[in-house]
C-alpha cells in the first residue's frame, strides 16, 4: 500500500490502514486541511469537484463534501468530468477552488485528490506546504448546524467545455467537418466518454468508433496512453482503414496520437504537432518540462521563437509559460496548454486542434508526423532505499559526465551533443525516473547503462 504526500495533493492506493494508503482517515484530514486553507480567502467559499470514473471516486466525493460542508464550505459537484473541464469551471463559477478526484494515469486502485486555486489552476508551491502543515495539525474549526455549507450538483460543464473550445479562432469546425474525418477513440472506460464523442460531434466528424467507452472505471487497458498500451487502437485503425486513432488517460489530460497505418504518434509528439500549428499562426513563445523532447526547440527554430524549460509538473509549466508569455506549451507526456482557453493540460482542445491542423493541412496524420525530427527516448525508473543520498547519487552522475552542460533546477540533467539525460525524484511515486532521449535507441541505452553502473543497479 502507497500514500504519497505533495505539494500538488494526495494520492494513493485504496485499502489497507490509515497513513499507509489512502483511507478515510486520511481524505478526510487532507479534505479538512484544504477547506481550511479555501476560508483564509473568503468568508463563505465555494469549491467545485470533480472527478473521473475510478470505482471508488463515489466513495472519496462523499468523504470530502462531508468535510468541506462541516467547515461551511459549499460544493458544487461536476460529477464524472475530465480535469481540464473542472478547471475552466472554477472560474466560470467565480468559486475560490477546487479539487479532482483522479489518480490521472495511475492503475485503477488508485486514488488522489489534485487540488486547484481560484483561477482554475494548480495550487503553487507555498500554498502547498501551507495545506501539508495544516494536514499534519489536523486542527479543524468545523461550523454549527447551520451554517453547515451547501452542495449542489451541476453536470453540464462538459458542454461547456466543449462550447469554449469551439469558439477558440485556430479551431475550424467547417474545415473539420468538411474533411469528413473517420476516427477510432480509446476513452480507457472513463471521463473520456461522453466528453470526446460529444466533441466529435460538435466538430462534424460523424464516423466514429469507439473501444473501451464504457465509464465504469474498471480500466480495459494499461492506464497511460503511452504505445505499448495501445495495441487495441492501433489495430482497429488499420482494420477499419479510418484517418486517426485519440487515446486519452483516465482523467483527459493527456493525449496520444495514432496514424492512418495504426502507427501511434509516440506521446511526445503531441505536443510537437500542435505547437507546429499554433506557432505556425500565431506569434509567440513556447515552454516545456525538462522531460520533453529535443523536436519542440527544433519546432521552436522552424519557426524563429524562443523555447523555455520548467522543472517537471503543470504549476511549473504555467509558470514559465506566464513569465515568459508562451502562446503554447505543456509536458511531454501528451499534456497540450493552450492558455487561449486555460492554463491547464486538455486533451479536448487537443484533439480539436489538431483535427484542424489535419483538416486543413489536406496531409494524412503520418505525412505531418513524418514532418518532424524523430528522437528516440527511453525512459527507465529506479527505486532507492529512504536513506539513500539522492542528491549525492545526482552530483556522482554529474561528475561522470564532465563534458555535458548541466541543468540542475529538477534534479539533474545532462545536454549531450546529440540528446540528454533527466534524472529526479517522482512526485507521484516513491522512484527516481531516468527519461534519455537521443538520435537512436541504441546511444540511448549506452547512457542509461552509464547511469545504472554509477547508481549501483542493474
Amino acid at each position: 500500500m502507497t500514500l504519497i504526500s505533495s505539494i500538488s495533493g494526495i494520492r494513493g492506493t485504496i485499502g489497507g490502514q490509515p497513513g499507509e494508503s489512502l483511507s478515510p482517515f486520511d481524505v478526510l484530514k487532507f479534505a479538512g486541511a484544504y477547506g481550511t486553507w479555501i476560508k483564509q480567502t473568503a468568508e463563505k467559499p465555494t469549491v467545485v469537484i470533480g472527478r473521473d470514473a475510478r470505482v471508488s471516486g463515489q466513495m472519496v466525493l462523499n468523504l470530502i463534501v462531508g468535510t468541506l460542508n462541516s467547515l461551511g464550505i459549499d460544493v458544487i459537484d461536476l460529477g464524472l468530468a475530465p480535469t481540464p473541464t473542472v478547471e475552466i469551471a472554477i472560474p466560470m463559477e467565480n468559486a475560490h477552488g477546487g479539487i479532482i478526484i483522479t489518480a490521472s494515469h495511475n492503475p485503477g486502485n488508485w486514488n488522489a485528490l489534485k487540488l486547484l486555486n481560484r483561477k482554475g489552476e494548480f495550487i503553487s508551491q507555498a500554498d502547498g506546504e501551507e495545506i501539508l502543515k495544516q494536514a499534519q495539525k489536523a486542527t479543524f474549526e468545523f461550523v454549527e448546524a447551520q451554517h453547515i455549507g451547501s452542495y449542489i450538483t451541476n453536470e453540464s460543464y462538459i458542454d461547456k467545455h466543449i462550447e469554449s473550445i469551439l469558439s477558440l479562432p485556430l479551431v475550424d469546425k467547417e474545415a473539420i467537418k468538411e474533411a469528413q474525418l473517420k476516427v477510432a477513440i480509446d476513452t480507457v472506460n472513463s471521463v473520456g466518454n461522453p466528453s470526446i464523442p460529444k466533441l466529435l460531434k460538435a466538430l462534424g466528424v460523424n464516423d466514429v468508433v469507439e473501444i473501451f467507452a464504457e465509464p465504469h472505471g474498471l480500466f480495459s487497458r494499461v492506464a497511460e496512453p503511452l504505445e505499448e498500451n495501445l495495441t487495441e487502437l492501433c489495430k482497429t485503425v488499420s482494420e477499419h482503414n479510418l484517418d486517426l486513432g485519440i487515446a486519452v488517460d483516465p482523467d483527459v489530460d493527456r493525449l496520444a496520437l495514432v496514424d492512418e497505418h495504426g502507427k501511434a504518434f509516440g506521446e511526445e509528439y503531441t505536443l510537437v504537432s500542435i505547437s507546429d500549428y499554433i506557432l505556425a499562426n500565431t506569434p509567440g513563445t513556447i515552454a516545456a518540462n525538462l522531460s520533453s523532447t529535443n523536436a519542440l526547440k527544433d519546432i521552436a527554430k522552424k519557426h524563429n521563437v524562443q523555447f523555455y524549460e520548467s522543472a517537471v509538473g503543470e504549476v511549473n509549466v504555467v509558470e514559465q509559460m506566464k513569465k515568459v508569455n508562451a502562446v503554447i506549451g505543456g509536458e511531454g507526456n501528451g499534456g497540450v496548454i493552450y492558455p487561449e482557453l486555460h492554463y491547464g493540460r486538455d486533451a479536448l482542445v487537443g484533439i480539436a486542434l489538431f483535427l484542424t491542423q489535419l483538416a486543413k493541412s489536406k496531409k494524412s496524420a503520418s505525412e505531418i508526423r513524418a514532418q518532424y525530427p524523430s528522437y528516440e527516448m527511453l525512459k527507465d525508473k529506479i527505486e532507492f532505499d529512504e536513506n539513500v543520498d539522492l542528491n549525492q547519487l545526482l552530483q556522482d552522475v554529474k561528475a561522470s559526465f564532465p563534458e555535458c552542460k548541466t541543468n540542475e533546477i529538477d534534479g539533474l540533467k545532462l545536454y549531450f551533443e546529440d540528446g540528454w539525460a533527466h534524472m529526479r525524484k517522482s512526485n507521484t511515486e516513491p522512484i527516481v525516473r531516468i527519461y534519455i532521449e537521443s538520435t537512436s535507441l541504441d546511444k540511448a541505452k549506452e547512457i542509461n547503462s552509464k547511469i545504472r553502473s554509477i547508481t549501483k543497479t542493474n
